[in-house]
């Protein structure tokens, strides 16, 4: 009685302070729109301050804003629509972080923490709601809740640079195993207090879901492959086709009678192969989504939570205290254990308990699913209300406080002495048709090394004065370039020259500017003079002496399918040799290709070792005898990415060590990128 007396009171001193405010929640889109703005700038930040995760932040500003708190905005149809697309938009990135090769290498340790997280929620869940008088169906449902999870502290562990750790991939899957087996628990379930569960459901629902499947992972990069390779030119687009992927596979989701949840999180594994992630594009995705979205998710999470439930009605409180404990258990048992059964140390034990304790997107829909068919009361909504506050603090904060503790991933391309080929990287651009893949190579490098891009066109000096159009023109380039570079951002420093020749003027700029490594592009013609650069590509190399990334791609790198160096028997003994390892499996990396390795043996030559290179046993390397150019070019397919070592011991000419191979191979296929990288001794 006293609780009740103080909640009412309380209540009535809200009540009244608020009447003589406002009457009603703002309804005026514009302050509305405005109000949420102030809280995804102000909430964050304050939070940070005080060492707490900005999502919790975001949360607790929702309750304070919303119709339990203030009452200063409802959780209306916009609200609730936004909120829809910002849980669409958190499941979408985690797939788009989700690598198939890493899901598939980690696939055991994914299967089994994904079967645990499951199956001990579901039997400490149902023993002890039935403990509190809970019947068996509405026992399985809470506890099918207590199995499935969010992963609201996924932008954290991006932005801690540890989202393709093995701790990572493996809470991925597992979240992909539990979120499903939980939300199929909560269809069946529903269909038993309804008296139609059929033969019929089965028979329907089994089949849809293989063929969903099927069609997402395999449909998806197929037609997303087709499109950007007709209309890639087209940024809008693509963004675009990104967004509608993501809806249409959600909807689908329904359609077959799952959460839309689990489309979004499998369109976002589909659509993953065919994005970079150092891309414009992704961060494009990257940046709406945790910016505005996601924010709005959180927010009308927060706007749910009502605490004064917790004391208006007593016998909540044990509900809530128990479904919290339970949740909080079930959840730290699976990580410890599948960590300890893995080998794992208490870092990312922790980490991978902090993913998978928050409690939000799944929960929430089905409790609301269960409460409209009267499954279960309000008691249970309130237990729920307060575990997902409980676990949605908790989440952030745990995977904040021992991810830090976990090295960031290194994506960085080691491949030269003291440094990253990715410092500083010098693209010369002359042509605005094909400087955006050489752009995008050097992006990729920068990118991963937190480099700096510096683009540069030279203006060749005559006797006449330069004109104001070759000037326009630099500048025309140089700021498309400074655009592109932007885009994705990565920090670019622009460099227009005067200079004699185009070779001196590259390796005097690359010397002056510290450059880590020069990128030119190339036709792929015995004779370059339709190419500015063409005719100087040796004279670059005799210069240089940083790695210079000889390119040419008829196609956009990003619709890379698989990276293939082949090298020779004395390429693979050189002392550069590790260089180009490094390189082909940072691009494989960054472009998401698999990687394939050939070598060419002599007749008596000796094969190199996969344990040699430092690539995973599992590396596809073929093993060949004969013809370099016939051997090589028999195994290339379309959407290629071919990788040649174009190092000679005497530097007088590029090809020396190949002879014509590189020609005669970009003869034979006009469609196939190549890259012949040069690394000096």
């Amino acid at each position: 009685m006293i609780l009740d007396a103080i909640a009412i009171s309380w209540q009535s001193v809200i009540n009244y302070s608020l009447a003589s405010v406002l009457s009603t929640p703002i309804k005026d889109p514009v302050p509305v729109f405005l109000m949420i703005l102030g809280i995804m700038l102000v909430a964050p930040l304050l939070f940070e301050k005080i060492r707490l995760p900005g999502i919790v932040g975001l949360i607790l500003a929702g309750v304070v804003v919303g119709p339990n708190g203030l009452g200063l905005l409802a959780r209306d149809n916009t609200i609730v629509l936004l909120g829809t697309v910002g849980l669409l938009f958190l499941m979408f990135m985690a797939g788009l972080e989700t690598s198939l090769d890493d899901l598939k290498y980690n696939a055991d340790k994914a299967v089994i923490f994904g079967l645990a997280t499951f199956a001990i929620p579901m039997a400490l869940g149902t023993g002890a709601m039935m403990a509190i008088g809970y019947t068996f169906l509405p026992a399985i449902l809470v506890a099918s809740c207590f199995a499935s999870h969010t992963l609201l502290a996924l932008p954290i562990a991006s932005k801690l640079g540890i989202m393709r750790s093995q701790v990572l991939t493996t809470t991925l899957g597992g979240t992909l195993i539990t979120n499903i087996l939980a939300l199929l628990v909560l269809a069946v379930v529903v269909r038993a207090h309804q008296g139609n569960l059929t033969l019929s459901f089965w028979l329907f629902l089994i089949p849809a879901l293989i063929i969903y499947t099927f069609l997402t992972l395999w449909g998806v990069p197929h037609i997303g492959r087709w499109f950007f390779q007709r209309f890639g030119h087209d940024e809008g687009a693509e963004f675009t086709f990104v967004l509608a992927t993501l809806f249409v596979v959600s909807y689908g989701a329904e359609l077959v009678q799952i959460e839309p949840i689990i489309g979004a999180f499998l369109a976002g594994v589909a659509i993953t192969q065919l994005i970079p992630q150092l891309s414009p594009l992704m961060n494009r995705i990257q940046f709406i989504g945790n910016t505005l979205f996601v924010p709005f998710f959180l927010i009308s999470v927060g706007m749910l939570v009502n605490p004064l439930i917790l004391v208006q009605e007593p016998r909540s409180l044990v509900v809530s205290a128990v479904m919290v404990s339970v949740a909080i258990v079930a959840k730290f048992l699976p990580a410890w254990g599948s960590g300890k059964l893995f080998g794992m140390n208490f870092n990312n034990i922790m980490v991978m308990f902090g993913l998978s304790v928050a409690q939000a997107a799944s929960t929430l829909a089905a409790i609301t699913v269960a409460y409209n068919i009267k499954l279960v009361d309000q008691l249970t909504v309130n237990g729920t209300i307060a575990m997902i506050l409980v676990t949605c603090i908790a989440s952030p904060w745990v995977t904040a406080k021992w991810g830090r503790n976990l090295k960031p991933e290194a994506d960085s391309i080691q491949t030269r002495p003291g440094g990253s080929i990715g410092d500083r990287v010098l693209v010369p651009v002359a042509n605005p048709n094909t400087e955006d893949n050489l752009l995008q190579l050097a992006i990729i490098l920068t990118k991963s090394a937190s480099g700096t891009l510096l683009p540069l066109h030279i203006l060749l000096e005559e006797n006449n004065p330069i004109s104001p159009d070759a000037k326009a023109k630099q500048s025309q380039l140089l700021s498309t370039a400074e655009m592109i570079a932007h885009a994705a951002v990565v920090n670019v420093t622009p460099i227009g020259r005067i200079d004699e020749s185009i070779d001196k003027g590259i390796a005097r700029v690359a010397e002056e500017k510290q450059a880590s490594a020069i990128i030119c592009g190339w036709k792929g013609y015995s004779t370059y003079q339709e190419n500015l650069f063409g005719g100087v590509i040796d004279k670059i190399v005799q210069r240089s002496f940083i790695p210079v990334l000889v390119s040419r791609f008829p196609l956009p790198i990003e619709h890379t399918n698989r990276v293939f160096l082949a090298f020779t028997t004395q390429q693979a003994q050189a002392s550069t040799f590790g260089q180009s390892i490094e390189l082909a499996k940072a691009l494989a990396t960054e472009l998401k290709a698999s990687l394939q390795l050939l070598q060419v043996v002599a007749l008596r030559g000796e094969a190199i070792e996969i344990a040699d290179t430092g690539l995973p046993a599992d590396t596809p390397i073929q093993k060949v005898r004969g013809n370099f150019v016939r051997q090589v070019s028999r195994l290339l397919k379309t959407n290629d990415l071919l990788l040649l070592n174009g190092t000679v011991e005497n530097k007088t000419q590029l090809f020396a060590l190949f002879g014509n191979a590189p020609e005669a191979i970009a003869r034979n296929h006009p469609k196939v990128a190549m890259i012949i990288a040069y690394f000096p001794q």
